[in-house]
């Protein structure tokens, strides 16, 4: 997986979570810490797009700390932030640590 594969990732997560703040007229952050403190939806129609929705927000999390990570392994590389941006604007394949 490339840098590039992360933040597209990242994009399609933030669309599909977008949809469903759109839906539900609800943020996902605060969707989310209801839903894992164990709330359910009263509306039964709903449950499976709740499951979908904190599963996309779950792996929007884990992307966006994985490219975090990337990032600043990157940087410890002696690279600067300018460097590695200059790398991405070109699309060069940065590959990040599994």
């Amino acid at each position: 997986m490339t840098l590039d594969d992360l933040l597209f990732d990242i994009h399609v997560l933030e669309g599909n979570l977008h949809s469903y703040e759109r839906k539900f007229s609800m943020l996902s952050s605060i969707f989310y810490e209801a839903y894992t403190q164990g709330e359910e939806p009263t509306n039964t129609d709903w449950v499976q797009d709740w499951t979908a929705w904190a599963g996309a927000y779950k792996v929007w999390l884990r992307r966006r700390e994985q490219f975090r990570l990337a990032v600043d392994s990157l940087r410890s590389e002696n690279q600067s932030l300018s460097l590695v941006i200059e790398k991405t604007a070109r699309h060069e394949s940065l590959p990040i640590p599994a």
